[in-house]
């Protein structure tokens, strides 16, 4: 009986196979390690970017340097800030031996551990996990940059262009749009990454607002945390909590100490942040449906009668 011949089954090509890249690298889902690897998308959001050749980029995360590469060919100089040292050493043998090396510099460890270079623009594939801390690293950096492009996990990047009213409307919102103006690019499918996330992805542009708004940072910060905890909830109520009334006599005090100033006789902390609200116009109003103004009316209505947030 004659032998039939069988079509070989197909196998991807050593060093491609699931969850690998380039010579058998295994990546680290756990770090956020998806490679972005649709050459339109790269290109894209390196043009968003409007780089100069002057320019000195930062960007975090280059994993196998599919990015990296082709904004060495555009600009001064790149700063590659990855954790992983097999991926760096990756990165490095990419473009050793041509005439990009040198303007290549990789930095090995935890982005958010170490303080950031001068840089003009920031482009980064971002590790999810990292989104927000590193977005207010980027915001309270100085000197100031010219702009990020970042890549972000779908429902965060909403959160940071959420306008009032909307049910992603949060603290990240308005502390991120309080210090820059940000926009939402294009979305990005799961399977432009190698491998695939579990979520969807976007693209946004942050440019820092330069000057910032003349606000004690840390104080304003302090205020949206107290009224994004309840962000349904009045004002009135969210003061009147017990918890929130502790913290702001303690504060109150501490101030009148710093300042030697007399605490009256018959000091009622409910009785003054109710007054404050009263006279501000806000004790009905809720924290989702409250813009930018409204919170700096809000926080000048406290400080102006001796109550801080940090």
């Amino acid at each position: 009986m004659p032998k039939v011949k069988t079509k070989p089954r197909s196998r991807p090509p050593r060093g491609e196979r699931k969850g690998k890249g380039p010579v058998g690298i295994r990546f680290n889902t756990g770090l956020g390690q998806h490679i972005l690897k649709n050459p339109l998308i790269v290109n894209t959001i390196i043009e968003k970017a409007s780089l100069y050749p002057t320019d000195v980029v930062l960007e975090v995360g280059p994993g196998t340097g599919n990015m990296t590469v082709k904004m060495l060919e555009k600009v001064k100089k790149v700063i590659a800030c990855e954790l992983d040292v097999k991926l760096a050493g990756e990165l490095q043998k990419r473009v050793q031996g041509t005439h990009l090396a040198n303007k290549l510099e990789i930095k090995i460890g935890d982005v958010l551990k170490s303080d950031l270079p001068f840089f003009d623009a920031c482009v980064a594939n971002l590790p999810y996990q990292i989104s927000s801390p590193f977005v207010f690293k980027l915001l309270l950096h100085r000197p100031f940059f010219r702009c990020a492009v970042l890549m972000f996990q779908r429902e965060f990047a909403l959160r940071l262009v959420a306008k009032p009213g909307s049910h992603l409307y949060c603290r990240l919102s308005v502390n991120t749009q309080l210090l820059a103006r940000v926009d939402h690019l294009m979305k990005v499918g799961k399977n432009n990454f190698k491998p695939p996330p579990k979520v969807e992805s976007s693209v946004v542009r942050i440019e820092p607002k330069n000057p910032p708004p003349p606000i004690n940072f840390q104080e304003w910060d302090g205020l949206l945390r107290i009224v994004f905890v309840r962000k349904n909830k009045t004002l009135a109520a969210i003061f009147n909590s017990n918890a929130v009334k502790q913290l702001l006599e303690q504060n109150y005090r501490i101030h009148c100490s710093q300042n030697n100033l007399q605490i009256p006789e018959n000091f009622n902390i409910a009785e003054l942040t109710h007054e404050i609200l009263k006279d501000t116009g806000y004790s009905e109003k809720r924290a989702r449906v409250m813009d930018i103004d409204d919170f700096i009316s809000v926080l000048h209505g406290f400080n102006a009668k001796g109550i801080h947030f940090s």
